[in-house]
């Protein structure tokens, strides 16, 4: 398909990445169903093998583990939605809702394609949720070290720092660095 739009006003012609994204097929989002069962549970042990990367802990992916987290989601009722491309799964999206609140449980998007707006596409439907509901924009529990969402939530208007988690260290974690709130600082 040619692209026939002129332009804008003082822009040259599209630069070649522009056009090899627009080239790229676009993913499909959908609910999540018991169909994709075995590969949402690969994307869910990646996804918590890459947090435990985050908190200093090397970790192999746990298909069992995820299996059962999978199974904990599907039976509270929680809505998933999947990014299929090309015939697989390449990302998912899990939402927790209470009351009119949203909350981004997990996002994750593989490695190879992100930066392609499949994460968007995902985000998008915790916010169309959020909004369904009336409720305000959705909440995250996002990890200080985890640059790679805090850049994604922070492109989408997401800059308010709600709540602070605290817990005592993990067994094997080791804190990367000190962070600064106020007057307190922080392991993480």
């Amino acid at each position: 398909m040619t692209n026939t739009a002129r332009p804008a006003a003082g822009r040259g012609a599209d630069t070649v990445s522009e056009l090899e994204s627009r080239a790229r097929p676009m993913a499909t989002i959908r609910p999540a169903g018991r169909d994709c069962e075995g590969d949402l549970a690969a994307l869910i042990a990646a996804f918590r093998a890459e947090l435990a990367r985050l908190r200093g802990c090397e970790r192999a992916p746990d298909l069992d583990a995820a299996r059962k987290e999978l199974e904990q989601y599907w039976s509270k009722g929680f809505p998933i939605f999947v990014a299929e491309l090309e015939g697989r799964l390449v990302g998912y999206l899990v939402c927790r809702v209470d009351g009119n609140v949203v909350w981004a449980e997990s996002l994750y998007v593989v490695p190879a394609y992100r930066r392609r707006g499949i994460g968007s596409a995902l985000y998008s439907r915790a916010e169309e949720l959020a909004e369904g509901l009336g409720g305000s924009p959705p909440y995250n529990w996002v990890h200080p070290n985890n640059d790679v969402i805090i850049r994604f939530l922070e492109r989408r208007g997401y800059r308010v720092l709600n709540l602070i988690e605290l817990r005592r260290p993990l067994p094997g974690e080791r804190p990367q660095a000190r962070i600064r709130v106020g007057k307190h600082e922080f392991d993480y």
